[in-house]
């Protein structure tokens, strides 16, 4: 059965993406991945496994952070006490985070993401060899390339189905140098707090998610992908883990999102026409709690770009 994989914010919405029927969980620290959803630092994060564990599911830890020599010292502290609470796997972009896990006594198997760059089964493959036992592809390819790479891929294949994708980031604190040095630049609209702010492009009526953490500034998608209704050949093609990505949605959006492709997944399961049947009164549901400034779409899978 294909993974269904969600993006907790908080304890309590865990327990009611639980509720909801995912099976896996990408939580972490936010010096250490990159674009979570939520921040779970150590206790909320030990906690976090525990209810995980308990019920049977499994939780993914993001070290998918841009590294540099000063930061290595507290990522070799981090994977190993993560391997002290026994997380699941590691998500992982940086060749450092393979070097300190396979240091480790009984290694955590590890899940290779590297944005956009996770683009062909050579890619794939190579890690593979080097201790990923799954690939996390791009968003930038198509149905075609997708079932390809699956198709000729040695490790796990993870999809993303559903939510906003980064276009940009950039290391520097561009939105404090711009409020700093900067009287009018760019139009940018202010949505309740620092984090939840939009660029706005008015030729096109385009609105662009942009926020600023520790890892620099992250400007996002105007769409949301969503597939919930064009599941079949990435069913078909054996996918193995199929992703929502709630980071700067509500834990009540992620949610019913969630309840939703729980629901894809059984009715395929079951039988493929009862999918078939009902997947567009899936689709309704997600269309009917979608923020009106953010139209769904296809992504890539079915054309050349989506910005």
């Amino acid at each position: 059965m294909t993974e269904l994989l969600v993006t907790p914010k908080s304890l309590t919405h865990l327990e009611e993406l639980i509720e909801a029927g995912a099976d896996a969980f990408v939580m972490g620290e936010e010096k250490f991945g990159l674009r979570l959803a939520g921040e779970f630092k150590e206790t909320e994060l030990l906690a976090a496994v525990n209810m995980i564990h308990e019920v049977g599911k499994k939780a993914y830890v993001a070290v998918n952070g841009l590294f540099h020599n000063e930061h290595l010292p507290a990522v070799e502290a981090y994977i190993k006490w993560l391997h002290d609470i026994k997380v699941d796997r590691i998500i992982f972009g940086d060749p450092a985070v393979v070097m300190y896990v396979k240091e480790q006594l009984n290694p955590i198997p590890l899940h290779w993401n590297q944005e956009t760059v996770v683009t062909n089964h050579f890619q794939c493959n190579y890690w593979g060899e080097r201790g990923a036992s799954r690939a996390v592809l791009a968003r930038e390819l198509s149905m075609e390339e997708v079932v390809e790479i699956k198709e000729r891929s040695n490790v796990e294949i993870e999809v993303q189905v559903h939510g906003m994708t980064c276009m940009f980031q950039s290391k520097r604190q561009l939105l404090g140098n711009y409020f700093l040095y900067q009287e009018k630049a760019m139009k940018i609209e202010n949505r309740q707090d620092s984090k939840n702010m939009l660029l706005y492009d008015e030729e096109r009526n385009n609105k662009y998610p942009i926020y600023e953490d520790y890892n620099g500034t992250h400007i996002m998608s105007p769409n949301d992908i969503c597939v919930i209704e064009e599941l079949e050949e990435l069913f078909e093609a054996g996918i193995d883990s199929f992703k929502i990505d709630g980071v700067l949605h509500s834990e009540e959006y992620i949610t019913e999102v969630t309840r939703q492709y729980r629901k894809a997944i059984d009715l395929y399961d079951e039988n493929s026409d009862l999918y078939d049947d009902e997947k567009y009164g899936l689709l309704e549901v997600i269309e009917d709690i979608q923020p009106e400034y953010r139209p769904l779409d296809q992504g890539f899978l079915y054309k050349q770009t989506v910005y």
